[in-house]
């Protein structure tokens, strides 16, 4: 089968052995796996992550958000059958979704939304994973509740951020305000639902005051939070909460004792990699983010189609994502 893959981590992406194309033996299902035939898949933070640190013995292939159909089924497989169109984000411990075909655990794949298209489906399962974990789960916020609290959401323009924003606008009753330094990602914030839109090169608290708020209430760090982390304290109202998703190099809790911070730290992937016995929330919970998709409460975050899925697009991609410019998510379609 066509993958794309890498060898050596930490070639500059410019470099044509950073990613390549290859042919690989077709992999074989487990007892509950699910053979997808790859339509459409999405580029994140963590491909990059990997890639550059990540250690191989030979060609390693990443990857962590797919649209597709079921080809064929493991032998104990219940809640999927081939033929069925499915999205999902997979596992960080096993092979990526940069391949024809891919293998991945039923518990953590949903329906793929019946009314987009394989590549509007595909910008979704990871981020609306980590987003609905975050949000519900990780801080604690009920659905139709948070009524008089207000959500910070630091890097509302990239994917996680994007629908975060519209969970919380659709799905909660916060005051939503989201950060983003360009004329461009601030308009894209706003699309997506948030109250307000400030910017997150500039100091933070003046801003907000201007709006007429002092504290939040809720803050969800999704990148660089290592330089924000003292104004995050500083904004946050005794008692709030602070998730995060990013990987400062360290993070001093000690500054959050005195206003009782409570710190919530979310990965998509820890379901997964440990095979938690709430392993098929995920299952449950894109379901969900597919029947609000169906029926327009949320919408598709793709920002940029790079087209077809190959070594020199998907370079692309990666290049964009570490330039720190990118907008929504990324996807790449077909072979």
């Amino acid at each position: 089968m066509k993958a794309i893959a890498y060898e050596q981590p930490g070639l500059p992406i410019n470099d044509p052995q950073s990613l390549f194309d290859t042919d690989l033996p077709e992999p074989q299902p487990g007892a509950r796996d699910l053979r997808v035939q790859v339509k459409a898949i999405a580029v994140n933070p963590v491909d990059t992550k990997v890639r550059a640190g990540g250690d191989t013995n030979g060609p390693r292939v990443l990857g962590w958000d797919v649209a597709g159909v079921v080809e064929s089924v493991g032998p104990e497989v219940t809640l999927f059958k081939p033929g069925d169109e499915v999205f999902y984000a997979g596992s960080l411990i096993r092979p990526g979704c940069y391949s024809e075909l891919h293998l991945v655990d039923e518990r953590i794949v949903g329906r793929k939304p019946a009314s987009l298209n394989f590549a509007d489906s595909a910008a979704l399962p990871l981020t609306a994973i980590t987003a609905w974990e975050l949000l519900f789960d990780r801080l604690g916020v009920a659905e139709q509740g948070g009524e008089g609290d207000t959500l910070l959401i630091v890097g509302a323009a990239g994917g996680v951020g994007s629908i975060l924003t519209q969970l919380a606008r659709q799905l909660t009753r916060m005051t939503v305000i989201g950060t983003a330094s360009r004329g461009e990602t601030q308009a894209w914030v706003t699309q997506q639902g948030a109250h307000h839109v400030i910017d997150h090169h500039q100091p933070l608290a003046p801003q907000l005051n201007a709006l007429g708020i002092e504290q939040v209430t809720h803050v969800a760090s999704l990148t660089h939070t290592d330089s924000h982390y003292a104004q995050l304290i500083d904004v946050l109202a005794p008692q709030g909460k602070l998730g995060l998703i990013d990987d400062p190099a360290s993070l001093d809790a000690m500054p959050l004792k005195r206003k009782a911070i409570s710190l919530h730290w979310e990965l998509m992937f820890t379901r997964s990699m440990f095979e938690t016995p709430d392993m098929i929330k995920q299952h449950e919970l894109l379901n969900r983010v597919a029947d609000l998709l169906d029926s327009g409460v949320l919408r598709t975050t793709v920002g940029q189609h790079f087209g077809t899925i190959n070594a020199e697009n998907l370079r692309r991609a990666h290049a964009l994502l570490e330039s720190g410019a990118s907008r929504g998510k990324t996807v790449l379609e077909g072979f």
